[in-house]
C-alpha cells in the first residue's frame, strides 16, 4: 500500500506540474509570438514484486511547442513577424544576457531605444537598436531600420541600424524562466541574412485557449481520481492494519 501511495503522490505531483504549465500558456494566449508548453512525462515500469503491468509517471522537464503562431495584419509600422518558422529576434534578457523571441510588438522610447512588448531592448548588429527622431520610420524586409529624419524630406531615406535576426534549430533552444529562448550550449545563435520579416503584421501566440481550456478541465480531473485513489489507498491499509491487530 505505501507503494501504491508514492506512485499517487508522484503522479498527483505531475498533474499540478502540469496544470500550472497550462495555465501559463493560457496567461499568454495574447501575448505576440509566445511559444506554449508541455510537460514530458514518460511512463516507466515499477521495480520489485508485483504485477508487470504496473507503471509510474516519471517527470523529464517542460518542451516546448515551437510551431509557428497565426500572422495577423495589423497595418502598424512597428509590428513586426518573422517570416516562416525559422528565426528568432535576439533581445537583452532582464538578466543581461542576449536571448531570443519571436515577439515582434515593437515601440520606441522616449530616448529612441526600440524595445518589444515586454520591454526588452531588441538588439540590431551595432548593439541595441536606437533610433533618432524622425517624420517617418521604415523596416525592410531583412530587418534594416531606416528613418526620414526630422524635418527632411522623403529623398533623405537613411538607414539606422538593422535588426539582428539569428536562426536556431529547436533542439538547440531551452526557454529559460523568464519566458525566452537561450541555446542549450550556452553560446550565442548565428546571424542569418536568409530570415525574413514583414512590417505591418504581427505573428500570435501558438496557443490554442479551447484546447487548453479542454486540458485545464481534464487535469483537474485527472487530480481529482488520483487523490481518491491515495485516499482509498489510505483507507484499505488502515482496515488492513486493524483486522491484523483483531487477530
Amino acid at each position: 500500500m505505501d507503494r501504491l501511495l508514492y506512485i499517487g503522490m508522484t503522479a498527483a505531483k505531475n498533474t499540478q506540474l502540469a496544470q500550472t504549465t497550462n495555465a501559463n500558456n493560457l496567461a499568454n494566449v495574447s501575448t505576440a509570438g509566445f511559444r506554449g508548453d508541455f510537460q514530458n512525462v514518460l511512463s516507466q515500469q515499477v521495480e520489485g514484486p508485483g504485477m508487470a503491468t504496473r507503471f509510474n509517471s516519471v517527470y523529464q522537464g517542460e518542451t516546448s511547442d515551437f510551431s509557428v503562431g497565426s500572422i495577423m495584419a495589423t497595418g502598424r509600422q512597428l509590428d513586426v513577424a518573422i517570416r516562416g518558422d525559422k528565426g528568432w529576434f535576439v533581445v537583452t534578457a532582464p538578466d543581461g544576457s542576449e536571448a531570443y523571441s519571436r515577439r515582434g510588438d515593437f515601440h520606441i522610447t522616449s530616448d529612441g531605444m526600440l524595445l518589444n512588448g515586454a520591454g526588452q531592448p531588441v538588439m540590431g548588429d551595432g548593439g541595441p537598436v536606437a533610433i533618432p527622431e524622425h517624420e517617418s520610420l521604415m523596416i525592410g524586409e531583412d530587418g534594416t531600420v531606416s528613418i526620414v529624419p526630422l524635418g527632411q524630406g522623403s529623398e533623405s531615406l537613411s538607414t539606422v541600424d538593422r535588426i539582428r535576426l539569428v536562426d536556431a534549430a529547436p533542439n538547440q533552444l531551452q526557454k529559460g524562466e523568464d519566458g525566452l529562448m537561450r541555446m542549450r550550449n550556452g553560446g550565442s545563435a548565428p546571424t542569418s541574412s536568409d530570415i525574413r520579416i514583414s512590417s505591418g503584421n504581427l505573428e500570435a501566440s501558438n496557443v490554442n485557449s479551447v484546447d487548453a481550456m479542454v486540458n485545464m478541465i481534464s487535469l483537474a480531473r485527472q487530480f481529482e481520481m488520483q487523490v481518491k485513489a491515495m485516499s482509498t489507498a489510505e483507507t484499505v491499509a488502515e482496515t488492513g492494519s486493524r483486522l491484523m491487530r483483531l487477530e
